[in-house]
């Protein structure tokens, strides 16, 4: 099956990485994906971008719909651009912890700077500008070039896969609608057997008494079996959903304005939808093997919920 069936489709999980360059520096973004409910965005980046956190997150939120997104994103600024700098109150803070320490322990105060630098947020890369001049604006050109390239990787990645779990898909609908076919021809049969047999139990028995067999009792008897052994409108449910399962899987279900909609990444979260139907082929499905009370039936029913329980397990990977 071609890519362009799906191409509304994502994979919960991949990656994505980018690396762009610009009178701000050098900016490289990783995504990593997993599988969540909704969307959550784990995101770690260094000092330099601490004031474009928002901006990267602008950036991904839209573009993923689901699943928990790891980001990892480092600018490095030209030469000279950033002067390092020592927080002295940070400093203050240690020396005196330092101090009353080692007064606690009646031992010599020796602090050593080299080692005070090296402590957690004394030294600090602060822009000598500010956020909102001119390199500023070239930071965020630079978050938002790099956030997108990243994201267009991603969602490659991610489409990739979907398209090789969209194909395993369609083989297991076409596998259940198989199965389904083969109950619908068992039906009348089912019913069939149930009326020989019970005529041949009813004329045993009523000889054995040496009296006659009355046809309105074997008649009334057998309807009693064939409206609780009715499966027919199962049958067209369960057909139903798995229309409606294929419609929303390659995009084509609803009008002609939806499915435009449809076939643009991040208007729904179609795995969401998908697992909602599967729900309902269960429940569709469970129905009629307890209604046919069958062993052919029995069978195929076996087969058609092994390959929904396989739909399901791919669906839980869709966005």
């Amino acid at each position: 099956m071609p890519d362009h069936s799906y191409p509304h489709l994502r994979s919960m999980t991949g990656q994505g990485r980018s690396e762009v360059s610009s009178e701000a520096g050098t900016l490289v973004v990783e995504l990593r994906s997993v599988n969540h409910r909704g969307l959550k965005i784990n995101l770690r980046t260094n000092d330099a971008l601490s004031a474009h956190e928002g901006d990267i997150t602008t950036g991904l939120r839209g573009k993923i719909e689901r699943g928990t997104v790891t980001v990892h994103a480092t600018l490095k600024p030209p030469p000279g651009q950033d002067v390092p700098r020592i927080n002295q109150a940070v400093v203050n803070a240690y020396a005196s912890q330092l101090v009353a320490a080692t007064k606690e322990i009646d031992a010599a105060t020796q602090i050593d700077l080299s080692t005070l630098l090296t402590l957690p947020g004394v030294l600090t890369v602060e822009d000598q500008t500010d956020a909102e001049d001119e390199r500023g604006q070239q930071r965020r050109l630079l978050v938002a070039e790099g956030v997108g390239l990243a994201v267009q990787r991603f969602n490659h990645m991610r489409h990739h896969e979907a398209v090789a779990m969209a194909v395993a898909l369609e083989s297991d609908l076409k596998t259940i609608r198989s199965h389904t076919d083969s109950i619908e021809g068992l039906a009348p049969a089912v019913i069939q057997r149930y009326r020989e047999r019970l005529t041949e139990k009813i004329k045993k028995a009523l000889a054995e008494q040496q009296q006659p067999t009355e046809p309105v009792d074997l008649i009334r008897e057998v309807q009693v079996f064939a409206d609780r052994s009715d499966i027919s409108e199962e049958l067209t449910r369960l057909a139903s959903h798995l229309e409606l399962f294929r419609g929303v899987l390659t995009g084509t279900h609803g009008a002609a304005g939806d499915r435009d909609q449809a076939s643009q990444p991040g208007t729904e979260a179609v795995g969401r939808k998908l697992d909602f139907i599967i729900q309902e082929l269960f429940r569709e499905t469970n129905t009629i093997g307890s209604k046919a009370g069958n062993a052919e039936v029995a069978e195929h029913i076996v087969e058609i919920k092994c390959a929904i329980e396989r739909m399901r397990e791919l669906v839980q990977n869709l966005e």
